[in-house]
């Protein structure tokens, strides 16, 4: 999975935009004098509150990715990594997801966490399953007519 070199790539930049730019940024601003009233000073300040807090919470996502047991995933049903093809049944329309975490989610783009609401009906579940979802616009009723799990797509590598 690529996310996590996407995490360890923005979390490189964010250590270095820490530990190397904010520096010389605050010590710049210093040396213009009051600091009460120093613009530059408070918003390097407050970046760096910022990329902290941020840094942080890449940090602890980083080591939950490690945490994943691949071979815990299902190799039958629908989970992370999945391709699910559904039919939704009200629109009578075929609709593609692809199941990711949450990083990864682009909904525009049929790519959808685990964690949203279609992902967690969908955990779990066999082509032929139906599963309702409720949505903004009312109850989605959505049956599985194809699935390839995250194992079947690294076989066809």
């Amino acid at each position: 999975m690529d996310i996590k070199k996407k995490l360890q790539d923005e979390i490189a930049a964010l250590e270095n935009e820490l530990r190397v730019e904010l520096p010389k940024e605050i010590l710049k601003a210093r040396a213009h004098g009051d600091l009460s009233e120093n613009a530059e000073y408070h918003a390097a300040k407050e970046r760096q509150g910022f990329v902290n807090a941020r840094l942080n919470q890449l940090t602890q996502r980083l080591a939950e990715m490690s945490m994943i047991d691949f071979s815990k995933i299902p190799r039958d049903k629908v989970g992370l990594g999945s391709t699910v093809v559904v039919l939704d049944s009200k629109r009578d329309e075929e609709i593609t997801y692809n199941l990711v975490t949450s990083e990864e989610a682009d909904a525009a783009n049929g790519r959808i966490s685990t964690t949203s609401p279609i992902g967690r009906a969908l955990l779990g579940k066999d082509v032929g399953d139906v599963v309702r979802v409720q949505s903004p616009g009312g109850t989605k009723e959505l049956e599985i007519l194809k699935l390839t799990t995250i194992h079947d797509a690294v076989k066809q590598e």
